[in-house]
């Protein structure tokens, strides 16, 4: 499975990965996962916004027991978030029946869609839509950076825009969802364990900075004479370090789009995309109102207008701690795996599912903590680890 998916959408000069939602890459992404339910002899179902089901057993039935993850990515991303828990789910359901147990209820492996936001800037839509957390007039208003929106992209896909929406009804059948998930972190190479079950996800959220002064020449210009936006940004970029690194959380300006985008001219526009977590929403608040506070008095300094805009926010998810604390009693089985709790600073569908399903999320060691990068890696063994250990979660709760 993990050589049949490896090369779709890798891009041939950063190596990295550019599966974006409704584009070619991600269709490949779809048919893979079909092509696995089908050859298991599992219902492949494509829900109202565009997330994959493969069903073991009736999904009518209820209190059904779901694993899986994403398959899209972020640009020039790792081969491991996200696939990494959908390929471990397939495999892990191999498992299960090769042990010969035998569910009791129904079982499902599910891909979400457009769970990295980006292409229309908005982190896990397909488990926002279903989960009610996104209306469908909102997601008809994303739009992506050549103009396209949402449902111009799912319709070119084959996707009927008109169809998205709350989907309580299923929801109401999954008694569990427990998502497995490279560690974006170093936690578990640090304490030497191969998985680890979630705590808790950091709230955490997206804010842009639109910083506008004044398009002129470069090259004529006298520098006491500029309104000049960049100048401004860049201030905002250090002093967002600064912030987080006193109140040991993290704040990240990771995208910028400037206007007009000359080399030789100064800026009218420059729009740059802050993304701010934290271990608890204080922490977050004092972050993120810190940056404001010092982009505001940089902008005044140089003449430069501002506005700051929320675009998403998650605030702290609480793992179901039942269902936390049976995957602890399932895995405590093992004597060779030791499995800590750890929290994470990164948004999940687990995350987003939270308050509407038990939810629950393992992690498996990443040797270097590097994510979102070409570089993300994880040993086969310590993925092999994860899936024994997510075989044994869906025999606990699944069978008798």
């Amino acid at each position: 499975m993990w050589r049949d998916l490896l090369p779709v959408g890798r891009h041939p000069d950063s190596r990295g990965y550019r599966r974006f939602a409704w584009t070619g890459a991600d269709a490949e992404c779809r048919d893979w996962f079909r092509e696995q339910a089908e050859a298991r002899g599992l219902v492949h179902e494509l829900d109202r916004n565009g997330n994959q089901w493969a069903w073991l057993g009736d999904p009518e039935a209820g209190d059904a027991v779901v694993t899986g993850s994403h398959l899209d990515s972020v640009p020039d991303g790792g081969a491991f978030d996200g696939p990494l828990g959908v390929v471990s789910s397939f495999a892990a359901l191999d498992e299960l029946l090769a042990r010969g147990a035998r569910p009791t209820k129904p079982l499902a492996v599910v891909n979400f869609g457009d769970e990295e936001g980006a292409r229309f800037g908005l982190a896990c839509v397909g488990s926002r839509l279903t989960a009610g957390r996104l209306t469908a007039e909102q997601a008809h208003r994303l739009t992506d950076g050549d103009g396209v929106t949402l449902p111009q992209a799912m319709e070119a896909a084959g996707h009927d825009p008109d169809a998205i929406g709350a989907d309580p009804e299923r929801l109401a059948r999954i008694g569990a969802f427990v998502e497995l998930h490279v560690e974006q972190g170093r936690a578990l190479d640090l304490s030497g364990d191969r998985v680890g079950v979630a705590s808790a996800i950091w709230p955490h959220g997206r804010w842009r900075f639109d910083f506008r002064g004044e398009a002129n020449h470069a090259g004529t210009t006298r520098l006491t004479d500029r309104r000049d936006p960049m100048l401004s940004y860049a201030e905002t970029v250090l002093a967002a370090r600064r912030e987080a690194q006193l109140a040991g959380a993290v704040a990240t300006f990771g995208k910028i789009s400037v206007e007009p985008n000359g080399v030789n001219a100064i800026p009218s526009l420059v729009r740059g995309w802050l993304d701010s977590r934290a271990a608890d929403q204080d922490t977050l608040d004092t972050v993120v109102a810190g940056v404001e506070k010092a982009a505001r008095a940089y902008a005044d300094a140089h003449g430069v207008d501002l506005d700051v805009v929320r675009e998403s926010f998650t605030p702290v998810v609480e793992f179901d701690h039942a269902l936390r604390d049976e995957l602890a009693r399932i895995l405590d089985r093992d004597a060779e795996l030791r499995v800590p709790v750890l929290g994470t600073g990164a948004g999940h569908d687990a995350g987003i599912l939270s308050d509407r399903v038990p939810t629950a999320m393992l992690f498996v060691r990443n040797p270097t903590g590097v994510s979102h990068s070409p570089a993300e890696h994880a040993a086969e063994d310590d993925c092999l680890a994860g899936v024994s250990a997510l075989t044994d979660v869906l025999e606990g709760l699944a069978c008798t």
